[in-house]
């Protein structure tokens, strides 16, 4: 089976993280967050893989290539105009005749893809859409289904009064090829408000797969940071680590004082050297190649590689870019920080 990742969206929420990267390519844990999607996949036999690309897209081509280094097969389709999501998918009507899946390249989600295969073939159905629960679906735009998982309505941004629902769409389809006869081309189509209703009237049949225990888009600020303290505090298994049997994480190559505190969870990455009095933790990431100066204190925050803390530095509730430089003595609290700029982030 093939997987289709949409990977062009601008990622404006997400800004400014997102000025000079596209959102798929924000490092989750010192990796890009589609690497780990991808790496997800291929544990379940999937390894020919297309991108549909449209911001950005020469920095997401040079990182994955062809997909050898990751043992798969990529190849890639770049809109130079956004199509939305309907129109991506009907834009990459050539890339398979068989049963294929497609993902939203900006979630974190812990969903067991053979399962969701297997379901959608018990079923028969023309598209399979994962769902998640949400506490108030008023915000998002719902799917209402029978007892048996077929779907019945999508209400978008219903009052509590207007639909018993609290399931939203995942961001994760399993689709069969003659759908994308109904998606039209040339224009940019949604399939969340256009497809799927139209889909519903014409009398396919639907159905949810409501298997995520994790899932969170990556869409803001925030939420990127929750991301990681979700990851540290075992919410979501990473590969390289088990936080829930251990919150501490400090790679072999990390040179750190024997003075220094480090408090769990944490994660401190290749070649990292902290000086001594420092203080990492708790719920921070520390990546590569990055040296924080005597007596700073990180907190809360996800620091990118080659980043230079300054001594007596304090760093809290933030996120520090690549090759950014904490100037001694100060302080940062709910900020965004970059070689060129800062930004607050909003509570």
């Amino acid at each position: 089976m093939k997987a289709l990742f949409l990977a062009g969206g601008f990622g404006t929420r997400l800004k400014p993280i997102t000025n000079d990267l596209p959102k798929p390519m924000v490092p989750i844990m010192g990796r890009p967050l589609l690497e780990r999607n991808i790496e997800n996949l291929k544990k379940h036999g999937i390894n020919e893989i297309l991108l549909s690309t449209c911001y950005k897209p020469h920095i997401i081509e040079k990182y994955f290539g062809n997909g050898s280094k990751l043992g798969v097969k990529i190849s890639y389709i770049s809109e130079d105009m956004p199509l939305g999501t309907g129109g991506a998918i009907k834009n990459a009507q050539n890339f398979s005749d068989d049963t294929f899946i497609v993902f939203n390249a900006d979630i974190l989600s812990d969903i067991d893809i053979s399962k969701m295969i297997r379901f959608h073939k018990q079923t028969g159905v023309i598209a399979t859409i994962a769902v998640t629960k949400v506490d108030n679906p008023s915000a998002y735009g719902v799917i209402e289904h029978d007892e048996n998982g077929f779907i019945k309505a999508f209400k978008e941004k219903p009052q509590p009064h207007e639909s018993c629902s609290n399931l939203i769409n995942a961001g994760i389809y399993i689709f069969e090829p003659e759908l994308l006869n109904e998606i039209p081309s040339g224009r940019a189509v949604s399939i969340e408000r256009e497809t799927y209703p139209h889909l519903l009237q014409k009398g396919y049949n639907l159905a949810v797969y409501d298997g995520c225990s994790y899932w969170l888009d990556i869409g803001t600020p925030q939420k990127y940071l929750m991301a990681h303290s979700d990851i540290l505090e075992g919410k979501l298994p990473i590969s390289e680590h088990n936080f829930r049997e251990n919150p501490k994480y400090i790679s072999k190559t990390a040179n750190i004082s024997p003075d220094a505190q480090i408090i769990d969870p944490v994660y401190i990455g290749d070649n990292v050297e902290i000086g001594s009095s420092a203080v990492i933790g708790p719920n921070t990431v520390l990546n590569a190649h990055s040296f924080v100066g005597m007596g700073a204190r990180l907190l809360g925050s996800v620091i990118w590689d080659h980043v230079d803390i300054g001594s007596r530095a304090a760093v809290v509730n933030s996120v520090v870019m690549s090759n950014c430089r904490i100037d001694k003595d100060s302080e940062k609290n709910n900020s965004i920080l970059a070689e060129n700029y800062s930004c607050p982030i909003a509570v």
